[in-house]
């Protein structure tokens, strides 16, 4: 064997192998790239009990509840499935029924979800895009949010 095809066959040999490298970890965190899930994929999906995840989706009206030592109980509804949210901590300012929000944590066996951070939209015209293409795909998207998003857009670019 000349050096070249000793060369080459190493090369050969250290690509197949970070090949691998690259499917064994993209295989890995194939479930862990997702932004958040909203609850039709939780149901859907049949998450295992204490499996961290995003829940994304919106505080259902009329679900809020508020106990001792900042103990907080809510639904996230995509408006085909509603999951039960526990939390303790203090909540983010802009936390409201109807608002959007992500909700990170972990299904118990009940199937309630127990968050450990929660995060709520930072304004009026602000939604992510997976939020928004989530409500779109459920029928809960409002032509008002479109009429916000350029002028959204518009300071956005103007800043850059």
């Amino acid at each position: 064997m000349t050096r070249r095809q000793r060369r080459l066959s190493l090369i050969g040999a250290a690509l197949g192998v970070l090949a691998l490298a690259v499917a064994l970890v993209l295989g890995a965190l194939k479930d862990s790239i997702v932004f958040f899930n909203s609850p039709t994929d939780v149901v859907e999906k049949h998450v295992a009990a204490g499996t961290r995840i995003r829940l994304g989706g919106l505080v259902k009206p009329g679900s809020l509840q508020r106990g001792e030592e900042l103990r907080v109980r809510f639904e996230v509804t995509d408006g085909r499935s509603a999951i039960a949210v526990a939390y303790q901590g203090i909540l983010p300012d802009l936390f409201r029924e109807g608002q959007g929000v992500i909700a990170e944590g972990a299904l118990d066996a009940r199937g309630q979800f127990k968050a450990d951070s929660v995060l709520a939209k930072h304004d009026e015209t602000y939604m992510p895009k997976e939020v928004a293409d989530a409500l779109k795909k459920q029928g809960h998207w409002k032509d008002e949010y479109e009429k916000k998003k350029p002028a959204a857009d518009a300071m956005t670019r103007s800043t850059q």
